[in-house]
């Protein structure tokens, strides 16, 4: 007896660094969803056998970055996707077993539907991650037809999107590398005039894992944040932003290297500045409140 067949229209890219026994658990799911996927793994010059354990998954591809490219793996990955969807993975997050056939059914009825964000589960325990209330109830206006709440930036290990309009945005941002990274590319897609959404029906699991410096972490989330907001917001909301970010981060070394280094990024954030339109601004004001409530979005560790 043959199996269900191969959904056509997802691959999945995993990048990954160092996480080996963490990629290994992910594979092993991934690869044997009921959609059977094709999986491209990008593994960021890894130095514990990583890239070679993927590569003993019939069906997987490798990737060997010979740096640490960061989100920009997935550019590499993306490259090679011959499929209209693209499904991002972390290799400590793993979908659930009919998750990606929902968020690619609902691309695919959503012709301006750029994306969809899942539902994230903690585990172990499987408890909502605490960014779902700001998700479940984001207050953007959204058209009539949009299938979940509209967003404007997604989470891009457990979030699917459309091929072309991660290829129209450009992709992740060689400069921001990694931390926070999706919030330009979101607000990029959404300047352009697609849409995002959340799916309380697709379900991604998160069990994140101990292999990481938290303190760089937060340095990045920092850095990234505060330039994306002189990137793309008008200067009230860039300074509201930066004021509501600083505000409640750590008065300590990191935070103030994180400061240190947008300063140092100042000439080209403002050389490279493109004001969102006021439309994607609106939206942003809006967001504002639930983010300053948000248990998610606490700069902390």
């Amino acid at each position: 007896m043959t199996g269900p067949a191969a959904d056509p229209r997802v691959t999945v890219v995993v990048i990954t660094r160092d996480r080996r026994c963490e990629l290994m658990r992910t594979l092993a799911i991934m690869t044997v969803l009921p959609e059977r996927p094709r999986v491209i793994v990008v593994d960021n010059a890894s130095r514990d056998g990583s890239a070679q354990a993927a590569g003993s998954f019939p069906g997987v591809e490798v990737i060997r970055a010979e740096r640490n490219l960061g989100a920009l793996g997935r550019n590499v990955a993306v490259r090679r996707v011959t499929t209209p969807y693209v499904a991002f993975c972390d290799d400590d997050t793993w979908w659930e077993p009919g998750a990606l056939r929902r968020a690619a059914d609902l691309l695919d009825a959503c012709p301006a539907l750029a994306s969809v964000t899942g539902r994230i589960l903690v585990e172990p325990g499987g408890q909502e991650d605490p960014i779902t209330p700001e998700l479940r109830d984001s207050p953007v206006p959204a058209p009539a037809w949009l299938p979940g709440p509209a967003l404007l930036s997604i989470l891009a290990g457990a979030s699917m999107l459309r091929v072309t309009a991660f290829r129209q945005a450009g992709g992740f941002s060689a400069r921001l590398w990694l931390g926070g990274e999706e919030e330009l590319l979101s607000l990029d897609l959404a300047a352009a005039g697609w849409w995002m959404c959340w799916a309380q029906d697709v379900t991604v699991h998160h069990q994140a894992s101990t292999a990481r410096d938290p303190r760089q972490r937060r340095m990045l989330g920092i850095r990234n944040t505060l330039w994306t907001a002189w990137l793309r917001r008008p200067a009230a909301g860039a300074l509201r932003h930066t004021a509501a970010v600083l505000g409640g981060a750590p008065r300590d070394l990191a935070t103030a290297t994180a400061v240190f280094r947008a300063l140092a990024g100042l000439p080209w954030v403002l050389r490279e500045r493109r004001v969102v339109p006021p439309r994607v601004e609106a939206g942003l004001r809006l967001l504002e409140a639930p983010r300053r409530s948000s248990p998610a979005r606490r700069y902390v560790g």
